[in-house]
This record gives structure tokens, sequence and C-alpha cells, in this order.
């Protein structure tokens, strides 16, 4: 039903998104989120979980996204709160979709307001997305390039590695929690290492770079959008670090959204050597084969995959899934564009053909376009 055929019919609308989200509170999401209906099998009944904002609504975090009065651009609606099968970061991110979709994953709530002729008529106009146009960005040269390579460059100084049990051991697998001196500052950094229980090694290895919900979380979490179970049961150990910024090495920092600031630009470096410094450390474990490493990156971690897999040589393939060019502007050294072409490895990348944050034509296949890689491949599976 059309938002205006729904207002005359039931004397109440779709909500703007002004009024959507401030019902929602995604300033709580920290708090909301873990206990909302997202990673779960399916719709539950509406108060089934915990997940309440702090005006009293339940399930706008999870369950299933909700339509939105404010068009977006190119016949789109907003579709916002992020649904059940889908990463739980999609509660604060936005998306929007052709109102003629139908989809069991999206749904609506109505709002009726008190005085509705009070409300301006722009709070009800469309809201669209100015996006610069990456087609037109050129790389570095291969001189100022390496310039900008320096600064991710630190002193291999001795790793002074604890190492203690994590969680319980699995059926397929066993966990550990290693902790060693990081390569900046005088902080200790974290890997988490998943070991399977099947299979001979030294096993063959995959490094993780998760989503940007890691950025809201304050303890380490088994991230149900990355396949690890999956790596695992395959014979593959996995190696996940604890970046700086997310989970228990949260610094404040809780956007993935590039800038052009100094504190972004330093961040983008920190990551980096995160991957660095885990990689060191998975050199000092016999049964990994250190010549048999993969990067997965997922969402913010497939957009920071350049950065990684360009910087280190010692990442033999990279799986980048649902990532793109960022279309915000940051610091030429932590520029995705000018680590693309240095990506020499083989790329799988997998994305969503409707994605609303990283449009295909606009930044999927630029990013596509820039990559350095002899066979890059790209795929879309139906699920995404």
């Amino acid at each position: 039903m059309k938002p205006r055929l729904l207002r005359s019919f039931a004397g109440k609308s779709l909500p703007t998104i002004y009024h959507w989200n401030r019902a929602a509170g995604p300033f709580v999401a920290s708090f909301v989120v873990p206990v909302s209906n997202f990673g779960s099998s399916g719709v539950l009944p509406v108060g089934s979980k915990q997940g309440m904002s702090p005006w009293g609504n339940y399930d706008m975090a999870g369950n299933v996204k909700e339509w939105i009065w404010n068009e977006a651009g190119s016949g789109k609606r907003y579709a916002l709160g992020g649904a059940w099968d889908e990463p739980n970061y999609m509660f604060i991110d936005p998306d929007a979709q052709s109102p003629f979709l139908r989809a069991s994953n999206i749904g609506f709530r109505c709002v009726k307001y008190i005085e509705p002729n009070s409300i301006p008529k722009v709070v009800t106009d469309p809201i669209t997305i100015t996006r610069r146009n990456l087609t037109k960005e050129k790389p570095a040269s291969d001189e100022v390039f390496k310039a900008y390579r320096g600064l991710y460059s630190y002193d291999k100084l001795p790793l002074s590695a604890t190492v203690e049990p994590f969680g319980v051991d699995e059926e397929d697998w066993k966990a550990e929690k290693i902790t060693y001196k990081a390569s900046y500052g005088d902080e200790r950094a974290i890997t988490y290492l998943f070991l399977p229980k099947k299979g001979k090694p030294p096993f063959q290895t995959v490094i993780i770079f998760p989503g940007s919900n890691a950025l809201d979380l304050r303890r380490f979490s088994f991230d149900t959008v990355v396949p690890l179970d999956a790596i695992l049961r395959s014979g593959r150990a996995v190696l996940y670090p604890v970046y700086k910024s997310t989970f228990e090495r949260g610094d404040g920092m809780e956007s993935d959204i590039a800038n052009m600031s100094s504190t972004w630009r330093d961040h983008v470096i920190m990551w980096v050597k995160d991957a660095s410094r885990a990689i060191d450390y998975a050199e000092t474990r016999p049964e990994l084969d250190h010549a048999k490493l993969a990067f997965y990156g997922f969402s913010w971690g497939a957009v920071m995959g350049p950065f990684v897999t360009a910087v280190e040589p010692r990442i033999k393939v990279g799986i980048f899934a649902l990532g793109g060019l960022d279309f915000q502007e940051s610091l030429a050294e932590a520029n995705a564009i000018n680590f693309l072409p240095r990506v020499k490895q083989p790329v799988l990348m997998l994305n969503g053909r409707y994605d609303f944050f990283y449009p295909l034509e606009s930044s999927q296949e630029p990013f596509f376009h820039w990559l350095g890689s002899g066979t890059p491949v790209i795929l879309f599976p139906s699920t995404i």
C-alpha cells in the first residue's frame, strides 16, 4: 500500500526517517543490538526479544527492517533497522530498496502524529546522498606510493606472547586467546586462534577482518556473519586479530566511515599493522602453514582488504565480501585507490547486486577495476 493510501485508509502513515531514528534510539545500539533478533533462524513475534528502544519500542533493531516514508532517489525508499538475517550493524546503517520489493525480511510499522499539520514538509522530502565519481580517481605513482607504504612499516620486536585457552572446546575445533606486544605504542595486542580438530597440520590459515559491528562491541564475539565454522570444518585454522578500536581494544573510534582526519589515517595504519603483527605471531606456530595464508574481510573488513593485502605479501589470496570503495574522501596515504593496484594476490569478491551502501556500478566496479590482481573474480550470490 502506498504511503498516502495508507494514511487515507488507516489514519496512519509510515514514519519519516527522522521520526523513526528518534524512536529507535540508534545511539544506544551497543545495548539494544545484543538482545535483539539478529542472527536467529527467522522472524519472531513482537516482543519476543528484550531489544527495546529508549522509548519502549520493541524490535526496531533486527526481526524485520521497516519501510520509511522518505524516498532515497532513483525510485527507492529507505528500509531501516536491519533484519534477522542481516549483519547487526544494519541497525545503524542506511538501506534503500525499490518499494516494489516484496521480501520476507522487510515489514513496516505505522505512526500516528498527534498534530500532523504541524510537521514541516521538509521532513517528508526525499533524502538523496551525493556521491563522488570514483571512476575519475587516479592512483598514486609507484614512487609516491613507496612513501605511503613506509608509514605501514614497523620494527619487529620480540612478541613476548602469552597463550591461554578461550571458551569451551567445540566438537570440531579449539580456541586460544593470545596476547603479545603490539607494533605501536606501549600496548598489548590480542589475537584469537581457532584450530580445527580435523585434518593434519600444518593447517592452511585464514586471517579475519570483521564488519563494523566489531567497533560497537566491547567483548570478543564469535561473529555469525563471518563463516568461521565453515572454515574450521574444512580443516583450516582461523586467525582473528582484535584490531585497534574493536572488541576489548575499544578507544572511542566507533565508525568505519572514512574521513580526511589524521586520526582516521592513523587508525587505518594501526589496523594494517595489527594484521601484520598477527601474522608475525602465526609464524611462530609450527602447526600453521606459513606459506598458505588467506585474508577474509567482511564489509568493513573487505574495504580494508586492499590495505592489508597490498602491504602484506605473506598473504597469498584475498576474499573480500560485501565491500567496495568508500565515497568519503580520506588522506592519500589511507586511500584505498592508491593500494588497490598494488594488490597482486588472486582475489575473490563476493558482493550484493543491490547493495545500497556500496552500489554495483559506482563503488564495486571501480574497486574491481583498480585491483592489481591478475585474476580477480566478482560473484553475486543469490542470498546477498
